[in-house]
């Protein structure tokens, strides 16, 4: 209720989503700000492939509430506002949620993928991030990240939502999609100026520490560092380094696996 209410109270603070869209709408949005993607499957023995694949068609009627989403200076995005309750009478299947860091099946399962590839956008541009939770549990090793742990958005409709204000001059439009050919999830910011600013997003103060009955919580905490850009080249040298967030999340494996050096995940 308190969720509603303030969507009530700032209604008119709130982007939508335009149901047309002429060509004009897109022309002016020339640079790109930053973009992603992440695989669509995970090789997990455990868990029932039809709950990958309902993740998946979940994921494709999530896209089409927020692809094409203008963000004008002033203006706010949040994820739960736009795409709604997730239930099956508006055609989600039963995919893979994650509760008490154990995969269950449930309806609308899977999105925090796309919260996840928004999230891990927005800390490359200037746009502001009002509200994000962390996930409270470690699911999957360090094989294969590239990203740093902690650096996704759990959602939960409607009480954890990801809210996103743009406080610059620019007007940004979100884009994300389903590449089925490439088993990808595809995401990016672009802008209707020439890209000024670029990020650099990594940790901190990285540990694991053992509680009450030998169960090991993990630690960190996640900067970024801003580089100017002029006639489309980085400044070799960072402006500024900025503090973002930090994590605590209870580890639902050995903390000491190693892992298969030289390959790489987009996962976090």
């Amino acid at each position: 209720m308190l969720r509603r209410l303030a969507w009530f109270r700032w209604s008119r603070r709130f982007a939508v989503l335009k149901k047309t869209s002429s060509a004009d709408d897109f022309e002016s949005f020339t640079s790109t700000a930053f973009e992603h993607s992440v695989p669509l499957r995970r090789n997990l023995s455990d868990v029932d492939i039809e709950l990958q694949e309902g993740k998946i068609a979940n994921l494709q009627i999530a896209v089409k509430k927020v692809n094409g989403l203008v963000l004008k200076s002033g203006k706010i995005f949040s994820y739960w506002r736009l795409i709604g309750n997730p239930t099956k009478r508006k055609g989600y299947k039963k995919g893979m949620m994650l509760v008490n860091g154990k995969p269950r099946a449930a309806i609308g399962g899977g999105l925090c993928a796309l919260s996840n590839l928004i999230y891990w956008m927005t800390l490359h541009t200037p746009l502001t991030v009002l509200e994000r939770y962390r996930h409270s549990y470690d699911v999957f090793p360090d094989s294969n990240r590239t990203q740093p742990f902690g650096s996704g958005a759990t959602c939960v409709y409607n009480y954890r939502d990801l809210m996103i204000e743009n406080r610059t001059t620019d007007t940004y439009r979100l884009l994300v999609w389903v590449d089925d050919v490439r088993g990808r999830l595809c995401g990016k910011w672009v802008k209707d100026s020439p890209v000024t600013d670029t990020y650099e997003v990594y940790q901190k103060d990285h540990w694991i520490s053992t509680e009450i009955g030998g169960v090991y919580v993990r630690h960190n905490t996640i900067w970024r560092r801003h580089f100017s850009v002029e006639n489309g080249k980085v400044s070799s040298e960072a402006d500024s380094e900025e503090y973002v967030t930090e994590n605590h999340a209870i580890m639902m494996y050995e903390p000491l696996l190693e892992s298969n050096k030289g390959e790489k995940t987009d996962e976090n």
